[in-house]
């Protein structure tokens, strides 16, 4: 070998050489991943499919799945969620209401049809079809599943608060329960998640179908109310159950929104809020159409996630944004991690849902306060006294 050679080399070391090989007539989905994505926004699929593969599962490591956007009613429930759940490739869930009332539609085998995004709107209406850009369905699947959720309920087992984790179990419950005498099998987000003791949050639980149901029934008299506290302090106390044993706390994140804040911020609800010395969450995956210099939550990057006490900056460089939709990303996710990956044992955290709880509340009572917390962050001093006086409560 030549000096400029051996050097040329010593440069690149850290590198694969692009030379990929012809695309085949039988190359398998994690192949084509593997060989193929080699540059730009697919290259950065490829680092999300090892990161997933390679280091987010291995250990059982703690998975924490948010969702946004329409994936539901795009059939991704069915095609890639479900899968994922039942490998044991998911542990819990931050969703958009939304895309479990829509999850509803499948586990009650209504039909839904794949249309076009220039059809006229106006003439749809006149129909009774309704469109989520090019998916199709009739306007009385809404009403049949308004029906379902407003029957089940009104059913004494929700006459209380409860968390949304609780609410979206037993809700499942029903959903499977119809799928068996509908013989459908892996039909339902919602109903799978039961199955498998996967817990359901939603961040916003006024904020869609099932929500709307829910207020409603509340003028019949329901006593079912959100627990959003409740919500709060038990996503952070998964991450602190996944830390507190030597585990990795990773976040999957599809899309952005009030789901991916809500799924970041139990880190600085751990570290800042309950004064408990923590670092962050160790992998960071997400897959957005959302552009950082706009300022929202949705394009924040794990970078700027490192400065809030939400991503561990040890693991900085492992993190990946990868900017595609998320229903082309997913399937390709999906089947390469079921390709690479053996299907790990479920943890079913919903089981253990009130001791997690109990464990990270004995903790917060033993070092949280009430006055400013005590943090192992180098903070610099004010520059004025405003807002660092005692104030006496007595007044």
């Amino acid at each position: 070998m030549s000096k400029k050679s051996a050097s040329s080399s010593k440069k690149f070391a850290a590198y694969p050489r692009l030379n990929p090989l012809g695309i085949g007539k039988n190359v398998s989905a994690a192949d084509l991943v593997d060989q193929c994505f080699m540059a730009y926004n697919g290259g950065r699929l490829r680092e999300a499919a090892k990161l997933l593969a390679e280091k987010m599962l291995p250990k059982d490591g703690y998975i924490g799945m948010s969702l946004t956007g329409a994936l539901t009613p795009a059939g991704l429930g069915k095609s890639c969620l479900i899968p994922l759940m039942k490998a044991g490739f998911v542990d819990w869930i931050v969703s958009t209401g939304a895309n479990l009332y829509h999850d509803l539609h499948y586990g009650l085998d209504m039909q839904l049809f794949a249309g076009s995004p220039f059809l006229d709107d106006v003439d749809l209406h006149k129909d009774g079809v309704i469109r989520i850009y090019d998916v199709l369905f009739d306007y009385n699947v809404l009403l049949d599943t308004d029906e379902f959720v407003r029957e089940v309920i009104r059913g004494e087992e929700f006459q209380r608060p409860m968390g949304t984790d609780e609410f979206h179990f037993l809700l499942g419950k029903y959903v499977a329960a119809r799928g068996r005498k509908l013989g459908l099998k892996d039909s339902s987000v919602l109903a799978t998640a039961y199955e498998c003791g996967i817990p359901i949050f939603t961040s916003s639980p006024g904020d869609s179908s099932i929500g709307m149901n829910v207020a409603a029934m509340s003028m019949r008299d329901s006593k079912l109310m959100f627990d959003v506290n409740r919500d709060v302090n038990q996503t952070a106390a998964i991450v602190y159950e996944a830390k507190s044993t030597k585990h990795t706390s990773s976040v999957f994140i599809l899309g952005g929104g009030s789901p991916k804040n809500f799924m970041l911020q139990t880190e600085p609800q751990i570290q800042e809020v309950m004064g408990i010395q923590e670092k962050g969450h160790d992998y960071f995956l997400q897959c957005t159409d959302a552009r950082p210099d706009s300022g929202g939550l949705s394009g924040a990057t794990p970078a700027e996630a490192v400065s809030w006490g939400k991503i561990d900056p040890n693991t900085l460089p492992d993190c990946v944004v990868c900017y595609t939709d998320s229903t082309i990303a997913l399937p390709l996710l999906t089947a390469y991690v079921l390709t690479r990956v053996k299907p790990r044992k479920q943890k079913r955290l919903y089981d253990r849902r009130d001791a997690t709880l109990e464990k990270v509340r004995s903790v917060y009572l033993k070092t949280g306060t009430v006055s400013k917390v005590l943090t192992s962050r180098k903070l610099a001093k004010r520059s004025s006294g405003v807002g660092t006086k005692t104030v006496d409560r007595d007044r």
